[in-house]
């Protein structure tokens, strides 16, 4: 399983450590999708190490002579900005988050710090338009809310009664004939129905309001 990330010179038994602790922590839907291990000059026993999921970044710090691992993970929504800086020896990889947090490696592999940020801007990017489409279905929720609200006060708006001054005293009034319910509401059916072929509401809205007059009655 983790032949895939052995691929640009990472060392297998530090990716085989992480890999199983990534394993434990992902979530529903959560794919790993690359791992960068550094690679000192001199000494390397313990690397760190940097993982990319769909979801997160991910960076990975030994603990206790290698026997445990400690990590630190940011959403891609909460990443500012991802940073590479390539050295004499290896390449500086680090990133930026919203509460100014700033996280690093040194020593990687050039191959791997080069994807990493190829991956993270990948990531960054498909995180921006999910934003921007969330955004926009919001507004869209929004202005329908009050599309709807102002076709109903309109729709349902009772007709002002104004009364006319007689010269005369006026003759004993008719007791009026109450229309059946029925007729009711089917004027109001009626004037629904007239908003939707207007455009004034959508179909679900249409389907809504018809389903609570009906239970009006």
């Amino acid at each position: 399983m983790i032949d895939k990330f052995l691929r640009d010179e990472q060392d297998p038994k530090a990716v085989e450590k992480v890999y199983s602790r990534l394993v434990d922590l992902l979530t529903t839907s959560e794919e790993i999708i690359y791992i960068a291990v550094q690679k000192k000059p001199i000494v390397n026993l313990f690397p760190d190490c940097i993982a990319i999921t769909n979801k997160r970044l991910l960076f990975f710090t030994p603990a206790n002579l290698g026997l445990s691992i400690k990590f630190v993970d940011f959403v891609w929504k909460d990443i500012i900005d991802v940073y590479t800086k390539e050295e004499i020896i290896g390449a500086v990889f680090s990133a930026k988050t919203t509460i100014g947090t700033e996280m690093g490696v040194d020593y990687l592999p050039k191959v791997q710090a080069r994807k990493l940020y190829q991956y993270a801007q990948e990531r960054k990017e498909a995180e921006r338009e999910a934003r921007r489409l969330r955004e926009l279905e919001e507004k869209r929720a929004e202005s329908g809310s009050l599309n709807i609200d102002h076709a109903s006060r309109v729709a349902f708006q009772p007709v002002a009664q104004h009364s006319v001054a007689a010269p005369t005293p006026p003759p004993a009034p008719i007791a009026p004939i109450e229309e059946p319910k029925k007729d009711e509401l089917t004027e109001k059916l009626k004037r629904l129905k007239t908003l939707f072929e207007s455009g004034l509401i959508s179909q679900e809205e249409y389907n809504h309001k018809k389903l609570e007059l009906l239970s009006d009655f």
